[in-house]
């Protein structure tokens, strides 16, 4: 049986961290900020952690 390609879309957003968790850049945090929250732009800046069953599931093809 042939290997599975790698998914390049889904590469390029997620990253695996080295506990096998995967991460994601949070959205919305790029311009136009002046309306939110200081608490929301600064939750933004950081990195969202995919759900474990989404997660198991998306490995496959990273």
């Amino acid at each position: 049986m042939p290997k599975q390609k790698t998914h390049k879309a889904t590469s390029k957003i997620l990253k695996k961290k080295k506990n096998g968790t995967l991460t994601y850049k949070v959205s919305g945090g790029n311009h136009k900020t002046g309306k939110d929250t200081s608490k929301a732009v600064r939750q933004r800046r950081g990195k969202g952690v995919l759900a474990k069953g989404e997660a198991s599931r998306l490995k496959s093809v990273i």
